[in-house]
């Protein structure tokens, strides 16, 4: 695969004019000391002057003369003996490609590389192939794309899903205080999705403006939320290791204090120190975007997992509105910018112009399988926004929720996660077609809204799917008809006042006993069923200090009677 260089590109002899067509192409720089192996450098090149072979192997092997020293302005920069059927390497400046083409030319050169930006030296035995390969259809590293945002939308969507509705049911039990974080939401309403999405046009102003003062403020944001994200994904896994469960001594630190589990603390401190070290190193191209990748992910799991939309009609409106969005700063904005330009891709990609070729880290990057000019020269990775996971995975997240709530067997869950595989494979499609960036909520936002649609009316539960009336706390419970259980009367003891022993059988305030005719009959009223499904437990209180026996196994028979019929 070929090795992109630093910031550098050789201009080959065919730039002519101040605006001319150009074309990516490559020179496979070869060392005539043995060395089997070469390196490949961007060229850039004008095919309608002259054609460059596609294959390497149908390249001229020509002899390269390291001229860099000058620029190629005046006769006197021409070495003696001139370039006899070689091709000389020279300086960008001080005139313009015309006049080094003409002296090239002149004095029999084969072609005519200018290096920009940089001094190069390759020294006196060096050898150079220029060729231009075509450019894939789709690359192979679509297919690690892919995978990584279905997955992502899947398992995102399913775990939110999951802890909701276990929350609702499990409200009652409380989590010891530094865990308890954990279990936190929050519910978007229309008011914060129209806010959100000014500040993300906002935002994406400013970078295109400010870009090099403002990158390393995203950078920074990110290691801190990505290192959040991971703790909360892993979290889940270290509680259930058997060790490290002892809590660190009592303190008066900020989150210290609360005496959180020293396992729990090791991760943390794990958590931070993986995002150090991406933002370290995070323009080592060869393995920091698998840091850069599985912290993205991380993320975007605990995003999903904490915001969450009550109703599909706050799904549409989030969905449309960020459709909107894509689509008119990456196919409107070229119009209104001076340079032509999408607002969008050169933010998301970097300006080509910035001062601290420094790249904003939201988005899952997979560099390119395939050695091609694209790929060298100006796009050595494939992007996939966060935005193309986590807005699609809000309404995936919805969908099982609402699944889990009508028992619909994921039905929901399963459509919306397969109608985002499909719009992820047409965004992939649109994009080796158009060969530019593309808004993938462009396919997306339509393929998961109407297939959600879709199977809401197919199941006739499109009212229910529209105002979230299908969630526990709105659904009409059936009512619960328990027959009366007949209890022997209980003695009672002579020993416990009366008053007291009346006071032992109402302990529980869902189980009243009456006495009818010498006799005690038990019923359970269950009141209010649409305001309090979250008592999900009946528990039944047993008297503290049993004086006989014969008491206790009436008594015990007589509940377990009573609990069966409640099963």
């Amino acid at each position: 695969m070929a090795v992109r260089p630093a910031p550098l590109r050789l201009w080959l002899f065919l730039h002519l004019l101040p605006q001319v067509y150009c074309e990516y192409g490559m020179v496979h720089v070869l060392s005539e000391k043995g060395s089997s192996k070469g390196k490949d450098y961007c060229i850039l090149f004008n095919s309608q002057w002259a054609h460059l072979p596609h294959d390497l192997g149908k390249a001229s092997l020509l002899q390269l003369q390291d001229q860099t020293s000058s620029v190629l302005c005046s006769p006197s920069d021409v070495p003696h003996g001139g370039f006899n059927n070689q091709i000389p390497m020279v300086m960008r400046g001080n005139c313009t490609f015309y006049e080094k083409v003409r002296l090239a030319q002149i004095n029999g050169a084969r072609g005519l590389l200018i290096v920009s930006r940089e001094r190069l030296s390759f020294g006196s035995s060096v050898k150079g192939a220029m060729y231009a390969p075509n450019e894939p259809v789709l690359d192979y590293n679509m297919v690690i794309i892919f995978v990584m945002a279905v997955g992502t939308v899947a398992i995102g969507g399913y775990w939110a899903g999951s802890r909701d509705v276990k929350k609702r049911y499990m409200k009652h039990k409380r989590d010891d205080g530094a865990e308890k974080h954990d279990d936190e939401t929050v519910d978007v309403t229309p008011i914060m999705i129209c806010v959100f999405v000014v500040m993300c046009c906002s935002m994406l102003v400013l970078l295109y403006f400010f870009y090099d003062h403002l990158v390393y403020l995203i950078i920074g944001i990110f290691c801190l939320a990505a290192s959040i994200g991971l703790y909360s994904c892993l979290s889940p896994f270290v509680r259930r290791f058997p060790l490290g469960k002892c809590r660190i001594p009592d303190n008066n630190l900020p989150y210290f204090h609360k005496r959180p589990q020293v396992r729990m603390l090791l991760l943390a401190v794990f958590c931070i120190s993986v995002s150090v070290v991406w933002g370290i190193f995070r323009n080592e191209d060869q393995w920091a975007w698998v840091l850069q990748d599985a912290l993205g992910i991380a993320f975007c799991l605990y995003m999903l997992k904490t915001i969450r939309l009550p109703t599909f009609k706050g799904c549409t409106l989030l969905l449309l509105v960020l459709f909107v969005y894509d689509v008119f700063f990456v196919f409107i904005t070229p119009f209104l910018t001076k340079t032509g330009e999408s607002i969008m891709v050169e933010v998301a990609a970097g300006p080509s112009d910035s001062a601290t070729h420094e790249k904003l880290p939201m988005v899952l990057k997979v560099p390119r399988l395939n050695s091609s000019p694209l790929a060298l020269c100006d796009r050595p990775f494939s992007l996939l926004g966060f935005g193309d996971i986590l807005v699609p995975g809000l309404l995936v997240a919805y969908c099982h929720r609402f699944d889990i709530q009508v028992q619909s067997s994921r039905v929901y869950f399963v459509a919306c996660t397969i109608a985002y595989g499909i719009g992820l494979l047409v965004t992939f499609v649109a994009l080796a077609l158009m060969q530019m960036g593309q808004p993938a909520l462009l396919y997306l936002v339509p393929c998961t809204l109407l297939t959600s649609l879709v199977v809401a009316l197919w199941r006739r539960e499109l009212a229910m799917f529209w105002t979230g009336s299908g969630f526990a706390k709105d659904l009409p419970q059936p009512p619960v008809v328990i027959a009366p259980v007949n209890c022997p009367q209980l003695p009672k003891d002579s020993t416990v006042p009366a008053s007291q022993q009346d006071t032992e059988q109402m302990t529980n305030p869902t189980l009243h006993v009456k006495e009818l005719h010498g006799s005690a009959s038990a019923e359970e009223e269950l009141a209010d069923t649409s305001t309090k499904t979250d008592q999900s437990e009946i528990s039944v209180a047993h008297s503290e200090e049993p004086t006989a026996q014969n008491k206790d196994d009436l008594e015990s028979k007589c509940l377990n009677a009573e609990q069966n019929q409640l099963e």
